[in-house]
């Protein structure tokens, strides 16, 4: 690794490769086909996979950079020992270190980052995308009876589908200094693409904060207003969100570094979730993407998450992200004040 590059530049190109190796690590676990689902809480389950990349992630990052603080979804990897030898990823992406460095990030140490870390956003659609690849009836019905992520209703819809939400799964690694959101990483372990003749694996889009995105094709909004939200944990407040915003399609989808996914493609305008479910790891790398890539991420009532070592791992007060500040602006306008009252506890 280039050691003249800044401390920033270098942290997101090892951010970069770790999380291309995390990915691996996902695709490896399904393969297997034992997912070992636990479950940390109600409704709040972790696989093998979340695990397993996790360790990947912080074991990688930790050994590179020691004085940098890293929160993971799955709590402290310590207890579980040594990683095996080829999940140390301590190999940086070279094009990335080419990167020019913020004139304001050049200066920044490493007790002054936080690195919050998702390494699989859509456990519940991941769960599920390998149940869609057990071809064999009986084998799908004993993994259905094992898999508590998977309801008799969902189930009974593989007859009339032949996708499993694969391509939802995101690896998260978000970087923030002085709590504010200043680069991400966002890789799709499932997302295909062909490389001449040959079917590759994976894609991994970064951010950083004044010098702009890397890893795909930025697309304008759609020309109607598409709004893009859960899958599965929706309520009847984010159901009042969604039906104030007048939008000409819904989509429904897993996680939120999918979601903002859709916003950086084009395929929808605005991201709404007027529901305290998702924590500090699945928006810091999403934020800082659609940050650099010029949109917005706030809170239902437009303020930003803070992102220090010290705050509540909750977004308590929901999700709302726009690909520009105009269409984040119309959001907000349309949220009712006792919608937002509601969220806020006043």
């Amino acid at each position: 690794m280039s050691s003249t590059a800044p401390l920033i530049i270098r942290l997101l190109a090892s951010s970069v490769s770790v999380a291309g190796r995390a990915g691996k690590i996902v695709r490896d676990v399904m393969s297997r086909g034992e997912l070992g689902i636990v479950e940390k809480g109600k409704d709040d389950y972790q696989t093998e996979a979340d695990r397993s990349a996790q360790r990947c992630i912080i074991s990688s990052l930790s050994s590179l950079y020691p004085k940098v603080n890293i929160i993971g979804e799955e709590g402290s990897p310590d207890s579980e020992g040594e990683i095996p030898s080829e999940w140390l990823q301590i190999e940086a992406d070279k094009e990335v270190l080419l990167l020019e460095c913020p004139s304001s990030l050049q200066g920044v140490k490493e007790e002054d980052i936080v690195v919050w870390v998702d390494p699989l956003d859509g456990t519940s659609e991941y769960t599920q995308g390998a149940l869609m690849l057990k071809r064999d009836p009986w084998e799908r019905w004993k993994m259905y009876l094992t898999h508590p992520l998977i309801s008799i209703k969902w189930y009974l819809s593989l007859r009339h589908s032949n996708y499993g939400f694969l391509e939802h799964v995101t690896v998260l690694i978000g970087i923030s200094v002085n709590e504010k959101p200043v680069a991400g990483v966002i890789h799709q372990p499932y997302f295909k693409t062909m490389v001449g003749e040959e079917k590759k694996m994976g894609r991994t889009i970064w951010g950083l904060q004044g010098i702009g995105v890397g890893g795909y094709t930025p697309a304008p909004p759609p020309d109607s207003l598409v709004i893009t939200t859960t899958r599965s944990h929706s309520n009847p407040v984010v159901e009042k969100a969604l039906q104030v915003m007048n939008a000409a399609q819904i989509l429904r989808v897993g996680g939120a570094g999918y979601k903002v996914l859709q916003l950086l493609e084009g395929k929808a305008s605005i991201y709404v979730f007027a529901s305290p479910g998702c924590k500090k790891w699945d928006t810091c790398a999403p934020e800082a993407v659609l940050s650099a890539a010029g949109g917005k991420l706030t809170d239902i009532l437009g303020d930003f998450y803070k992102y220090g070592a010290s705050v509540t791992h909750p977004n308590k007060t929901g999700v709302l992200a726009a690909v520009n500040d105009e269409l984040h602006n119309y959001a907000l306008s349309r949220i009712p004040q006792e919608l937002k009252d509601k969220l806020s506890g006043n």
